[in-house]
């Protein structure tokens, strides 16, 4: 496939070199492009390699592998298939060893939603390095309900595996009893084999797919044995913690004003639900500390982008900050945030419709060197894109960060194609 590198605006190349050391070579890349269908190439996940952060690996909806031993610059595309299906929500991973995780949802008759099997479990295929193979694929266990919307974490020091997902009784019903919750569950031998998954709240939604629906969950681990999940559920945002792996315990940590399935001009659903991260950087003034962020969408402000902290092992959380305080009534929305575990400074990337008109959207990365006391913003792609209610444009974005290399990844839509790209921004040293 051709590759296409789209060099950054020179005006705003000059804010970010003034404000974050940004290098003179940062560039918007993108990875791959294909036809708008109402779904097709969304919902992008990202890794940098902390072995060599010179090899990034993404994914796309709904079996697409991408891989760049360059940094970000050149992407080779594979699409992936397993035993058990490849039914998008593609979340990547590359662990301490520089092993490689493609997380996904299940399709194993391969016949989609006319199947009775579809989202019978979550898969996990892995491969060695960039010239390895993907395996099969694991997967937890089947108990005859439906799974959904995960997310991965690994422990820094120990190397487990943890996963987070909802479970549906029974997926899309307005049946009343019929709930959604929280899953997690663990590997211990990299992706191999998986741990009973464990309910670890007492709350429970219904099972529509909207606001009343447990959903979100995006796991972290503390330092110790602590282990973090962020969810949403009716409005409100919760972090279920377990300081010992076993017991399970709520935290409130904020109001969410319009639920976790919003809508933008453009975007006729659009996810506010809440990303966990962990500092584990031991020299970062702020070692241990845990952020949630979410996006939110307020009458006086519009879309916005909020996080919070706790410093004190998810006890108490601080009140809700805006990543995008010059935003102004403007909307930022659909973000996510990583921290860089070597150096402890934060980044989010979201998109962001100030100065524009009607549905124009941009992608912006702000980046915080102080545990989210300020933050500076900037657009990372040079060409306004504008998103149509017909085009599915995808749940998330996302973003990794290893030792000063920073890789967000988003989608766009234009002349009636959606692409993902990714920005090659590094720290300067």
């Amino acid at each position: 496939m051709s590759v296409k590198i789209r060099q950054f605006s020179t005006q705003a190349l000059s804010i970010a070199l003034l404000f974050t050391g940004l290098s003179a070579t940062a560039q918007a890349v993108k990875i791959h492009e294909g036809p708008a269908f109402k779904t097709g190439i969304c919902e992008p996940s990202i890794a940098v390699d902390p072995t060599n952060p010179s090899n990034i690996y993404a994914g796309s909806v709904l079996n697409n592998f991408y891989q760049s031993t360059d940094g970000g610059t050149s992407w080779s595309t594979e699409t992936l298939t397993s035993p058990y299906g490849v039914w998008g929500d593609p979340v990547l991973h590359a662990d301490r060893s520089g092993r490689i995780y493609f997380f996904h949802l299940s399709d194993p008759e391969g016949t989609n939603w006319r199947s009775d099997q579809i989202l019978d479990r979550m898969v996990c295929q892995t491969k060695e390095g960039p010239d390895g193979t993907f395996n099969d694929g694991s997967f937890t266990a089947i108990n005859g309900k439906k799974h959904d919307k995960e997310w991965v974490a690994e422990h820094p020091l120990k190397g487990t595996i943890g996963l987070s997902w909802t479970q549906f009784d029974a997926y899309g019903t307005d049946n009343p009893e019929c709930k959604s919750t929280i899953l997690f569950s663990q590997s211990y031998n990299q992706g191999e084999s998986w741990t009973t998954p464990v309910i670890i709240t007492d709350r429970t939604g219904d099972c529509i797919d909207d606001d009343g629906t447990a959903e979100g969950a995006v796991p972290a681990y503390g330092i110790k044995n602590a282990i973090y999940v962020g969810w949403a559920l009716r409005d409100s945002l919760y972090v279920s913690r377990s300081l010992d792996g076993k017991i399970w315990q709520d935290v409130l940590v904020s109001a969410q004003l319009a639920g976790w399935s919003q809508s933008y001009e453009g975007f006729s659903r659009c996810n506010g639900m809440p990303i966990t991260v962990v500092d584990h950087c031991p020299s970062s003034p702020y070692f241990g500390r845990i952020y949630l962020c979410w996006g939110d969408q307020d009458y006086s402000r519009g879309g916005e982008v909020y996080f919070s902290f706790s410093d004190d092992a998810g006890a108490n959380w601080s009140l809700k900050q805006s990543i995008s305080p010059e935003g102004g009534q403007s909307d930022q929305f659909l973000p996510w945030l990583t921290v860089d575990p070597t150096t402890g400074y934060l980044y989010a990337v979201y998109y962001d419709r100030r100065g524009l008109e009607d549905a124009a959207t941009n992608t912006y990365l702000a980046i915080s060197h102080d545990g989210g006391a300020t933050w500076t913003e900037q657009q990372i792609n040079d060409a306004p894109f504008t998103p149509n209610d017909m085009v599915f444009m995808g749940d998330y974005n996302h973003i990794s960060a290893y030792n000063g290399v920073i890789r967000p990844i988003w989608t766009e839509l234009s002349h009636g194609k959606k692409s993902v790209w990714t920005y090659l921004f590094n720290e300067a040293k």
